[in-house]
């Protein structure tokens, strides 16, 4: 029997999130008079209040030698900070971890790397960072450079590297420092589809052929079944299911239902960064909470704050089934140049979309590199209208353009 190479025990994390309360706009005599008495009476400016987030809430699983385990959730379940913690970036609240092995964990792109230093200088820094000898890492750079397809840009500054670079020059670090645990988060959607493929080859050769454990964070089902052997559910920061991929998957997918679809449709939650903020990303159309009849036109609207004028920006949505699958992408037309807020519609024709469950995404990103992405920021639900297509079941296909034109010779 397996040993236990991962066991965690009633494991909780906690932040501390403030908030500011600023003050309603006022003439500048009263700023001055207001600020006059904060200074005499040492009154803060600006109030600050805390509350408490539990992002993971007593978690207990063991994970045994060998095991391919996709970790799969909505956002903000926790996924990313219980591989964090694994991966010791993060100490936890409460709660026990114990590890046996080296572990090597590839959780963010340009995680390790030095931005100044050559894509060749950083090998051997990431490969130290990592625990890897000097010679070591001698031994396995040829092939390391081989498999992340950087030969020509291997002296160069890596500052000067595409996300999708970065993240093959990383992947191919960490793939083969041959640890005993191989921690992948999301970072490889940035790749190409080929390099992706090549990703999830060398991860299943690892833990099938190697006999080394995988844990592998995913918005996309396919590749998790493709290479996972468990799964583990998380929702708001619960262990909600654990154990075989198509069970656990199946309880993922039950949960999109239409109450759970506007999740994300309220300015009060805001996602974003220094560069750029989506204060509110919605569905526009004749239903409503997210569902809709696919012979009539959909917008989706995004609501966003540019706070950078450094570099243009342009906004991406994806259109993907509930098992990750991208059906296609739309880029905006125009760039945003200048600083400020923006008020942008994606219209999607109607007779376009099939009868299904659609998960969107939204990607900022500027000069090839993405500043933000929020996956699975709505779930949206198109359903049949009423008519007559001579089909008795549902139709076939993620798309229904049924405009399109035929010709009789």
């Amino acid at each position: 029997m397996a040993e236990s190479v991962i066991k965690v025990e009633n494991l909780s994390k906690r932040f501390i999130i403030s908030h500011e309360i600023r003050e309603p706009y006022r003439s500048l005599r009263d700023s001055l008079t207001r600020g006059a008495k904060k200074i005499l009476t040492r009154t803060p400016a600006v109030q600050h209040t805390q509350e408490e987030f539990w992002a993971l809430k007593d978690l207990t699983f063991e994970i045994k030698q060998g095991d391919r385990v996709g970790i799969i959730g909505r956002n903000g379940a926790g996924k990313s900070t219980l591989l964090k913690i694994l991966s010791r970036i993060t100490e936890p609240t409460t709660g026990r971890i114990t590890i046996d092995g080296r572990v090597a964990s590839l959780l963010e792109v340009g995680t390790g790397f030095h931005p100044e230093l050559t894509g060749r200088e950083n090998i051997f820094l990431n490969g130290a960072i990592l625990g890897m000898s000097r010679a070591e890492i001698r031994s396995k750079f040829d092939e390391m450079v081989a498999f992340a397809e950087v030969e020509k840009f291997l002296d160069t500054p890596v500052k000067r590297y595409s996300s999708g670079m970065y993240v093959r020059l990383a992947f191919a670090v960490a793939a083969h420092l041959e640890p005993e645990i191989l921690i992948v988060d999301e970072v490889l959607a940035v790749g190409d589809a080929q390099f992706q493929k090549k990703c999830l080859g060398k991860m299943e050769d690892v833990s099938k052929n190697e006999g080394r454990t995988v844990l592998f964070v995913s918005h996309n089902m396919t590749a998790v079944k493709s290479i996972c052997s468990k799964a583990v559910l998380l929702e708001n920061g619960l262990l909600s299911k654990e154990g075989t991929v198509d069970r656990v998957i199946k309880s993922y997918q039950d949960s999109y239902t239409p109450q759970a679809i506007n999740r994300f449709n309220s300015v009060s939650r805001k996602f974003g960064n220094e560069q750029i903020r989506f204060d509110c990303i919605l569905v526009e159309n004749d239903s409503s909470n997210g569902v809709f009849e696919i012979d009539k036109p959909l917008a989706i609207i995004l609501h966003l704050t540019n706070f950078s004028v450094q570099t243009p920006i342009n906004v991406n949505i994806f259109f993907n089934t509930i098992d990750g699958v991208n059906i296609f992408a739309v880029c905006s037309s125009s760039r945003i140049r200048n600083a400020g807020s923006f008020n942008l519609k994606c219209m999607i024709p109607a007779n376009f979309l099939n009868d299904n469950t659609y998960s969107i995404s939204v990607m900022a990103v500027t000069e090839s590199r993405i500043i933000f992405e929020i996956s699975e920021a709505l779930i949206i639900e198109g359903i049949e209208p009423a008519r007559d297509l001579g089909w008795q079941d549902k139709f076939p296909g993620y798309i229904r353009p049924t405009e399109f034109e035929w010709i009789e010779n």
